[in-house]
């Protein structure tokens, strides 16, 4: 984390009945635009269905401008940006039927539900926050791809320290419920622990919410209003 925006490698299966495959193209110039990458090249073929593989590179010019997963120390602070859940929660609008991603009237919750599906179909990296935050020197980051009760397990597995996060003190979109923000995926928020003579240049970086702690041990402890919370778990890969 906390790498400059760098070139994007763009390979692309298109099936014949795929309507405006253009569209495809501006999307990702738009983003790219957005996030001072450049697209450098790729390939197109066509296919039987619609496959999309990115490649990314990031650049710094120097090691420790970079933060990984593995610098979280006992007594660090853990702490998100933004809120989390929104993603999971308009994949379920979608998948249910509240929602379609042409604009068509919503069964209910139409503002609500709206911003949770742009959550979960255009996803925006938190690449200018992630800078900043590395900057403020922050000992371990991770982006929220795979939910929070997965990913800070990452981040606690590969710095060898327990995590304690609060439930109750997770950030939400509106209309997501406190399972979702914990286990739903694809919000691309970040995870950060800061040393605590570092969280006042940490808040200056980027809006933060503090969610718990790092101590000596190991796993993620999840924590709520009664005590331990088990059988919370984001996206698990095979």
């Amino acid at each position: 984390m906390g790498a400059e925006a760098g070139e994007a490698y763009v390979s692309v299966v298109l099936p014949a009945d795929l309507e405006e495959p253009i569209e495809l193209v501006r999307g990702m110039e738009e983003l790219a635009a957005e996030c001072g990458t450049t697209i450098a090249g790729g390939d197109v073929v066509h296919g039987p269905v619609l496959v999309l593989t990115v490649a990314v590179t990031g650049w710094a010019d120097a090691e420790d401008e970079l933060v990984g997963r593995d610098g979280a120390q006992p007594g660090d602070l853990v702490a998100v940006t933004g809120e989390l859940g929104g993603s999971e929660a308009g994949r379920v609008a979608l998948e249910s039927g509240r929602s379609k991603a042409g604009g068509v009237a919503l069964e209910r919750g139409v503002d609500v539900d709206r911003a949770l599906v742009a959550r979960h179909l255009r996803p925006r990296p938190r690449l200018e926050e992630g800078r900043a935050l590395a900057a403020a020197g922050v000992s371990a980051m991770i982006d929220l791809s795979d939910g929070l009760a997965t990913d800070a397990g990452h981040v606690a597995g590969r710095s060898g320290v327990a995590l304690t996060v609060r439930l109750g003190d997770v950030p939400r979109a509106p209309g997501v419920n406190p399972e979702q923000a914990v286990t739903g995926g694809d919000d691309y928020e970040l995870l950060v622990a800061v040393p605590p003579d570092r969280r006042d240049a940490a808040d200056a970086a980027a809006p933060l919410t503090w969610i718990g702690e790092a101590s000596a041990g190991s796993g993620l402890l999840l924590v709520g209003p009664d005590g331990p919370v088990s059988g919370l778990r984001g996206y698990e890969h095979p």
